[in-house]
């Protein structure tokens, strides 16, 4: 596990302290992680998403993504997921 610091304080010319968010986390200090440092998945969030899409058992050339990265503070619930190609989430998955 490598530390890496989530955000540094910036004063500016009031007294209050300004967070400065890293662009270039490795790992999510908001997400939950297993024994293995993998993040905890929500398998209840991923089936309530294809029941409201109407794809129950998976839609065939997609896969699940989340629109805001869990590492990046997304949240694990049906609203942050959407169907993506297969050949779009390997693109994406290279610039992640």
């Amino acid at each position: 596990f490598k530390k890496n610091k989530p955000f540094s304080f910036s004063r500016n010319t009031t007294s209050t302290a300004i967070p400065k968010f890293s662009t270039n986390l490795k790992y999510s200090f908001v997400a939950q992680r297993d024994a293995n440092g993998r993040i905890k998945r929500s398998h209840s969030a991923t089936y309530q998403f294809k029941v409201q899409t109407g794809y129950r058992h998976g839609r065939p050339g997609y896969v699940i993504d989340h629109i805001i990265p869990l590492k990046r503070g997304g949240c694990d619930c049906p609203s942050n997921l959407q169907w993506q190609t297969k050949a779009a989430a390997k693109a994406k998955d290279k610039i992640e």
